[in-house]
């Protein structure tokens, strides 16, 4: 262990930067990094303002932070696909390799995972972390740092693109222009989708969200969503529908939205349990997947950055020095908006 400062969730409602112990050995599989970029996630600000998620709680102080990317400075025995000067992003979930979800490729559902800036696991704002090499992403020259910590959410909807099992030329429905809903609109447009509707009450994520090709915004105050699918799909419905609100009310007629044989993948995560049209998605023959963070996506998502296929770079709202990393927490819990990502810049 050693001394590093970090920006640390004492408890509910407080934050500081301060030195705290974090482990900084460098064992066989293993590299050290030097942080530069983190993106504030509504897990962080989630524990920032209730102290815990589910059954995760802050019952001691933790680092914050788990969508990052930096420069590789020490390389343990072992690796040999990564070197000191890399830059990199890193994949926050580290499950138990010799599980039975990990052997059947399931690795992000193995109870076992550990995943950063998750109690009782530190997370990465601080300036140098240890990971499992085979969880960290070399970046290719044409993404930058900022680029890299927008993989982690970007996976999420590369998750979901990849459960719906898009066929090109797909009609898709997000619900929620949050920044993990634009996420996986932007995925499923690159998956094959040729067009993504894409509703929310907010005017402002809708614009940003309509910068994309192929999004059609659906301000859900001023339209009835079901009317505007029907009229753009000439009565079909949707090939696919992301549920990606979290909302327990868009399980009420989501139903309505998927053509026959579509799909509904549910994204976001209610607080509590919902109820369904089970009927009317028995008579539909709709399926429904699930999606819990993701595997087997960093590459792809990667990839696809690197191409200029997918740019993330307009969905960053701002970027705050090391030292405002509570102005940019307090920032993110006032839920601007006109604000998709905010980022922590470590190392200028």
């Amino acid at each position: 262990m050693s001394k590093m400062r970090a920006l640390v969730l004492e408890r509910q409602h407080e934050l500081a930067i301060r030195d705290i112990d974090l482990p900084q050995d460098v064992g066989p599989g293993e590299v050290k990094i030097k942080i530069h970029t983190v993106g504030v996630c509504g897990s962080d600000v989630h524990y920032y303002t209730h102290g815990k998620i589910g059954p995760f709680v802050v019952n001691e102080p933790m680092v914050l932070g788990h969508e990052a990317a930096g420069i590789v400075v020490e390389v343990g025995s072992g690796v040999t696909h990564l070197k000191v000067g890399d830059r990199v992003c890193m994949e926050p979930g580290i499950p138990d390799a010799n599980s039975k979800a990990s052997r059947l490729g399931m690795y992000n559902v193995d109870p076992a995972v550990t995943f950063w800036a998750t109690p009782p696991i530190h997370g990465v704002l601080t300036p140098f972390v240890v990971h499992p090499a085979n969880y960290t992403f070399k970046l290719p020259d044409n993404v930058s740092f900022a680029e890299g910590a927008m993989v982690e959410p970007f996976a999420v909807g590369m998750q979901a693109a990849t459960k719906a099992r898009i066929t090109p030329g797909d009609t898709a429905v997000v619900l929620g222009a949050g920044p993990i809903g634009i996420m996986v609109a932007v995925a499923a447009l690159a998956g094959g989708c040729a067009r993504a509707i894409v509703a929310d009450l907010a005017q402002p994520k809708l614009d940003i969200a309509a910068q994309y090709q192929g999004v059609i915004p659906v301000n859900i105050r001023e339209k009835n969503l079901i009317e505007e699918v029907e009229r753009l799909t000439e009565g079909w419905g949707a090939d696919v529908v992301f549920e990606c609100s979290g909302s327990p009310k868009a399980w009420e007629t989501v139903m309505a939205l998927p053509r026959p044989g579509g799909v509904i993948v549910a994204v976001g995560l209610p607080v509590n349990p919902v109820g369904f049209d089970v009927s009317t998605a028995s008579t539909k023959e709709i399926r429904i997947e699930t999606v819990f963070r993701y595997a087997h996506q960093y590459e792809r998502s990667i990839a696809l950055i690197a191409s200029g296929r997918v740019d993330l770079k307009p969905l960053i709202s701002e970027t705050f020095a090391f030292e405002d990393s509570i102005k940019a927490f307090d920032r993110a819990v006032e839920a601007r908006p006109t604000d998709v990502k905010l980022q922590i810049v470590l190392e200028q």
